[in-house]
């Protein structure tokens, strides 16, 4: 009796919910105008690459507004083939994909390691030592550049790969994220391996990092963002014009007098491989988002 009573209660509740949730809905007018004003933020938004992409394709021509925004005239792909051929974009292009792919396996795995400590393991001073690590994220990095770049410079790491990847890598909110995605994985799994015999690095290789793609798909994207778009630090590591990364080389345009629509077209193929990335990833970013526990 007491079964069927709760039941019929939980119900009700649900029945109520929904309602509610319903009740919540907008209306046929809220949704026309939903849908107005979010097509109207996504033209403002989608603006500057549609205006980018297509004044690259105009070269040697006066910017005239908006007779030059229009795709269809004067079109021409000498200013991508000046760009490939001219310039040492690809070569940028290279130390870009090497500083961004190494950066982003470092940082996942290194953030799993430390989050995956600090979720699940007891040892003296977690809590301090977490914490004390996590208030790096309060520190500016420009506050800690000049003591990195003469430490880097007395290890003889200026101009290298390893000086321009390492002092990326102790990254705070990488491992932050970590933690708490982690902290939601049900302990019994843990005590199970480890009945059966299996040792700490086999349970992290062959549950957690199984069970955490999620999140290292949803954190790898904006590491890869991160260090795609890095300037600054690029900027003061690399002295050679060969070890550029695009940021750098496509700014060092401007000191050469190169014309708007090239510099257009080196921003351009700058952007393609970030937004192939993010299209191919898409999928698992949502679910790193929107996902709280193990499904199934």
């Amino acid at each position: 009796m007491t079964s069927v009573t709760q039941s019929r209660t939980r119900d009700a509740a649900s029945s109520r919910g929904r309602r509610s949730y319903r009740a919540l809905e907008p209306t046929g007018f809220g949704v026309v105008l939903r849908w107005i004003w979010l097509t109207i933020a996504g033209i403002f938004s989608f603006f500057p690459f549609y205006a980018m992409i297509v004044l690259s394709l105009k070269p040697g021509k006066v910017v005239e507004l908006p007779g030059s925004l229009l795709p269809w005239t004067d079109i021409s792909f000498d200013a991508y083939t000046k760009v490939l051929s001219g310039q040492n974009i690809l070569g940028w292009l290279g130390n870009t994909l090497i500083y961004s792919l190494v950066s982003v396996v470092a940082v996942l795995f290194l953030s799993a390691l430390a989050g995956y400590a600090f979720a699940k393991k007891r040892f003296a001073g977690k809590e301090v030592m977490f914490w004390s690590f996590l208030a790096m994220v309060m520190v500016p990095f420009h506050v800690t550049l000049i003591p990195t770049f003469l430490l880097m410079a007395t290890l003889g790491g200026v101009d290298t790969y390893w000086g321009l990847i390492l002092p990326t890598l102790a990254n705070a909110q990488a491992v932050f994220l970590m933690r708490q995605f982690i902290q939601g994985l049900p302990d019994d799994l843990f005590e199970a391996a480890r009945i059966d015999g299996a040792g700490e690095f086999r349970i992290f290789l062959r549950i957690v990092l199984p069970l955490c793609k999620p999140i290292l798909a949803t954190l790898g994207i904006f590491v890869f963002l991160w260090h795609w778009n890095d300037f600054l630090w690029p900027l003061i590591i690399g002295k050679s014009n060969a070890m550029f990364t695009l940021t750098v080389g496509i700014s060092s345009l401007q000191q050469q007098s190169v014309p708007l629509s090239t510099m257009l077209a080196g921003s351009v193929v700058a952007l393609a491989p970030i937004f192939l990335a993010y299209l191919i990833a898409q999928r698992y970013v949502q679910e790193g988002v929107t996902g709280t526990g193990i499904k199934g």
